[in-house]
């Protein structure tokens, strides 16, 4: 069964780049796997976070929360990749979900406040990222954004990419439902990255470092139009406005992919490496992670 729901006039005030009037899709994906043409209930039936995923949904709904499994977890399901790690979003108070959710589990919590999200380690190692259902606005080109509380629909149409925008509802009556407003599922079988505005990589730059650890991690390829814009961000240089701890955050997120080589590698033909070179020089960290990412060295 699919349930479709037009938002096109939802879609339309978003902006007209990548967001044409498109139907809601909505699938039975936890409760009816085999009805999933990319067949990942085996995944999902191996999987350690699903008695967690359900938990979440079970305490979100006595609260009186809509929850939701989003991003790399529902791709990464499609996949067939294995993950320890889940991101929910919370339609209502995240943070207060978040308290008593670790208060239950027993879990290390960290709180961000300013970004409304929250962090929880678990005993035994694994994590779930928890937000507020947001909408997020940059006063300026490569700034931190501004939050304030959303809905499903704004914090899907605030991510990086296509692929990353599928969410999975968690509540009991409601359980496994995926919500695809921009075509996620089809990027993923056609292997392309794709944002989702044109404004995408001038909000945020770091994006063009995703796109491209994405790439090699998946086998996946940039889009034309995403390819473009990419070039176009670097070439007007935005990348220069990135403070170095941001750099260097990404650059240790490439160190960890299983070869960071070719993600280099692929940085370089897009010109991202000379302007790395140059803020290296008053940054020491990013200095020391370009020369290791560059001997080929990989963190383990």
């Amino acid at each position: 069964m699919i349930v479709e729901d037009h938002v096109g006039p939802w879609l339309q005030s978003q902006g007209p780049f990548f967001c044409p009037p498109l139907p809601v899709r909505i699938f039975p994906f936890f409760r009816d796997m085999a009805k999933i043409a990319m067949n990942t209930g085996e995944v999902l039936e191996r999987s350690p976070v699903l008695p967690l995923l359900r938990d979440v949904g079970i305490r979100a709904g006595e609260m009186g929360f809509d929850s939701y499994a989003v991003g790399g977890i529902v791709r990464d399901l499609l996949l067939r990749r294995a993950t320890l790690d889940a991101d929910v979003v919370i339609e209502g108070d995240g943070i207060a979900f978040a308290s008593r959710f670790s208060a239950e589990r027993n879990a290390t919590l960290t709180r961000y406040d300013r970004f409304m999200t929250a962090t929880l380690v678990l005993p035994d190692g694994s994590k779930v990222d928890v937000a507020t259902a947001r909408k997020e606005v940059y006063e300026r080109p490569a700034a931190l954004p501004l939050v304030r509380p959303g809905s499903i629909r704004d914090d899907l149409f605030r991510r990086d990419f296509t692929i990353n925008t599928l969410a999975v509802c968690l509540n009991p009556d409601r359980f496994g439902e995926m919500i695809d407003l921009f075509q996620g599922r089809d990027d993923i079988r056609k292997g392309s990255i794709r944002i989702l505005h044109e404004k995408s990589f001038i909000d945020d730059p770091t994006r063009i470092f995703r796109a491209v650890r994405f790439e090699r991690r998946f086998g996946f390829t940039m889009e034309d139009a995403t390819e473009r814009r990419a070039r176009e961000a670097v070439s007007a240089g935005l990348m220069q406005k990135l403070s170095g701890y941001r750099i260097a955050s990404e650059l240790r997120l490439i160190s960890k992919e299983e070869d960071p080589g070719s993600v280099v590698k692929r940085l370089e033909g897009l010109d991202v490496l000379s302007f790395l070179a140059g803020k290296g020089k008053g940054h020491k960290e990013v200095r020391q992670l370009l020369r290791r990412l560059e001997d080929g060295e990989r963190a383990v």
